[in-house]
């Protein structure tokens, strides 16, 4: 069932199967009870969209509660230069009112970050901002080196029931008992999974539940990311933590839906 909690690879992070995310800035009341049902992997700040203050109301809440070491704070940085990628983490943290990050997410990366950049990222851990270091990016060949590099404790990568390529690029790599831990996003293909048009002639558009449930079900997925806008989004998306992987039915049928839209034979 997804409401147990599972160890994110290497980093050793004890983690809820739903992430959050801040995006789409959902409230912080929404993002709060997601907390109270065992979501603990919340992904935020970037130099695109800066920080949301719905996001930011809930990091301080969970911490005025004393909780603040059940939470799993994931930054992004996407700077690629280590001086603003130090300077962004140092305003989250401020912001979020707490002292360290538990992962530094070096994004969006179409190749395997510098020795420059890395070495940096782990100067920040050597001095307790961060705990662990994280990449992202859509290039499944990167994964593939960086699964057994351990300096990189998470993956961040795309996985839907159109963009299947992780199957065959990536995950065969994450066999290893010491891999890192995985994070899936764009479950829903960036909303193409939930719209009508594009469909299979006279097949229904999954959920987004079902879509997270697609991405869940696979064995070496660790944590799918979530971004609703409202509380009740949230709680629709909560309900996958009552479900269990689909059935080799449902699986099925999402795969035919996912070919369909990718063009596939």
């Amino acid at each position: 069932m997804f409401h147990q909690d599972t160890v994110l690879g290497r980093t050793g992070f004890r983690v809820g199967r739903l992430g959050i995310g801040s995006g789409y800035h959902a409230p912080a009341a929404a993002i709060e009870e997601a907390f109270e049902r065992g979501c603990n992997y919340f992904t935020w700040g970037t130099v695109l969209k800066g920080f949301s203050p719905a996001m930011r109301e809930a990091l301080r809440n969970i911490a005025g509660k004393g909780e603040r070491d059940r939470l799993v704070l994931a930054m992004f940085s996407y700077a690629h230069w280590n001086f603003l990628t130090e300077r962004f983490l140092m305003k989250g943290l401020r912001e979020a009112r707490t002292d360290y990050a538990d992962v530094l997410v070096l994004g969006y990366f179409p190749r395997p970050p510098s020795e420059r950049l890395l070495d940096g990222a782990l100067k920040l851990r050597e001095k307790g901002l961060v705990r662990s270091i994280g990449v992202s990016g859509h290039n499944r060949r990167m994964f593939a080196l960086l699964a057994g590099d351990e300096r990189v404790g998470v993956l961040h990568l795309r996985y839907s029931a159109v963009h299947r390529g992780a199957e065959t690029d990536i995950f065969p790599f994450l066999a290893d008992g010491n891999r890192p831990g995985t994070v899936g996003f764009t479950a829903t293909a960036w909303g193409k999974l939930l719209r009508a048009k594009g469909m299979p002639p006279g097949q229904a558009p999954p959920t987004a539940a079902e879509c997270y449930r697609f991405a869940l079900s696979h064995p070496s997925v660790d944590v799918c990311m979530t971004a609703p806008r409202t509380l009740e989004e949230m709680r629709q998306n909560l309900a996958v933590l009552d479900q269990g992987p689909m059935t080799g039915e449902e699986l099925d049928r999402m795969r035919r839906i996912g070919d369909h839209l990718y063009g596939r034979r």
